[in-house]
């Protein structure tokens, strides 16, 4: 009888083994899978070729983390360093500190504009929180004590949240509905949170039982995972139509652009344009008059993008209005002003314009706000700046400008541009310079 027992009890110890064996497995594969996840996300955002969604760090943190405490809290991977139970509940209890904070930003960065105040006080009473629970860990305070006080906390938090949520749908004035991607959030949130509420009643020893909560996380994961891949294939989608909207603008610009420059004899006239983006502010234009004068404008719109290039070509139509007095550069600016003022408040147009009288060799000059015109003489064997500056295009109605008369000499150079030429950097960064341009046009 006494054999038949043993036999028996060793039987029942073996199928428990078993049955804490498959348990120990199931938290171990669950806790590889997170960390797989998370590790390829942040890999997606070091990769993204296009964009980079915040979102994607923040799940791949949460999930690290959660992770890395799932597995510190195994036996079986405790075994393979040689570190205390102590070490572990510490590993553990700091990262129960930490991982409110990707969780609480990846939250923010979903929330709409009236819910990211909430959660600016949240993320500033968990980042308190955190500070506190491992100062108080590190100085001695008993785990057990500040696991139990953060259960309280989270139990409360969510409370906070719930109370939150329901009182700001239902807050009088105008609702918006929450995002696609919210609303996923949230569907996983709670999920896991009703796991979480089962694993903090179960410390609080309210209930017994096993502790389950990695399954709800796993629930959690799939809808980050999802959210994140869906901002982030939105984004490009969002980024690959507007590249294709400034491809198109692009072209645009371009055919506003002058084709060709003019061919006068006794004259050589060079352009080159090479904007910092796809679309910019520069412009330049030439109004012919005969065989022996032109007009030569240069122009710059403050900003970049489509903005700067869309009133660019709105001062192209502006400028075709002026070719009745070509010869008279105050007056173009004049013109030129009183057609752009009151047409966009933020901008405003810097602009220089040159008038080549090759019959009596002549040059006739004024500008708005603009750098000054380069003029290298071979007489004088130097570089001259010639500034005539009124104010810039498209602020003052009534501004006035003035012209200055130079004596065009044969083997003279005159060069107008805008400050990006200054700006241009070679392969050592080294900005191009109005020394190095002086250079260039005495050499």
């Amino acid at each position: 009888m006494s054999n038949t027992t043993a036999l028996l009890l060793t039987q029942a110890a073996v199928s428990v083994s078993r049955s804490d064996l498959r348990w120990e497995f199931a938290n171990i594969a669950a806790a590889v899978a997170i960390l797989s996840i998370a590790l390829s996300a942040i890999a997606l955002f070091c990769f993204g070729r296009r964009t980079r969604d915040l979102t994607l760090i923040y799940f791949g943190l949460v999930g690290i983390l959660y992770a890395v405490r799932l597995l510190a809290s195994r036996t079986s991977f405790r075994s393979l360093f040689h570190e205390s139970r102590m070490f572990w509940d510490y590993v553990n209890w700091v990262i129960t500190c930490t991982i409110n904070l990707p969780l609480g930003l990846f939250l923010y960065q979903l929330a709409d504009e009236h819910l990211r105040n909430f959660f600016r006080w949240l993320l500033a009473a968990q980042t308190v929180f955190a500070i506190f629970g491992i100062l108080a860990a590190a100085l001695g305070v008993s785990l057990a004590k500040l696991f139990f006080a953060n259960s309280i906390v989270l139990l409360g938090t969510l409370a906070a949240i719930a109370l939150f949520l329901v009182v700001n749908k239902w807050r009088p004035g105008p609702r918006q509905r929450l995002s696609h991607e919210f609303r996923v959030f949230i569907a996983g949130f709670l999920v896991w949170m009703l796991f979480v509420v089962h694993a903090n009643l179960l410390g609080l020893k309210i209930l017994t039982g096993q502790n389950v909560e990695f399954l709800g996380f796993l629930v959690f994961v799939v809808c980050l995972g999802y959210v994140s891949a869906y901002r982030t294939f939105a984004n490009e989608e969002r980024l690959l139509a507007i590249s294709k909207e400034l491809e198109i603008a692009r072209r645009i610009q371009s055919s506003t652009l002058p084709q060709s420059v003019p061919t006068l004899r006794g004259l050589e006239i060079a352009a080159r344009y090479v904007p910092i983006s796809a679309v910019a502010g520069d412009f330049y234009d030439f109004l012919g008059v005969d065989e022996k004068r032109v007009g030569i404008l240069v122009a710059d719109v403050t900003g970049h993008g489509v903005p700067a290039a869309l009133i660019a070509s709105m001062l192209k139509v502006a400028f075709a209005g002026q070719a009745a007095h070509a010869d008279d550069p105050a007056r173009v600016l004049s013109g030129l002003n009183r057609a752009l003022c009151g047409k966009f408040e933020e901008h405003f147009v810097t602009a220089a314009y040159l008038f080549v009288d090759l019959e009596r060799s002549r040059l006739r000059y004024s500008a708005a706000g603009h750098p000054p015109l380069m003029l290298a003489s071979r007489g004088a064997g130097k570089v001259r700046e010639i500034e005539e500056n009124g104010l810039m295009l498209g602020m003052f109605p009534e501004a006035a400008y003035s012209n200055v008369e130079i004596r065009l000499s044969p083997g003279d150079r005159c060069l107008l541009y805008t400050d990006g030429l200054f700006e241009a950097k070679n392969a050592a960064q080294e900005e191009f310079g109005k020394s190095r341009c002086k250079e260039f046009m005495e050499t």
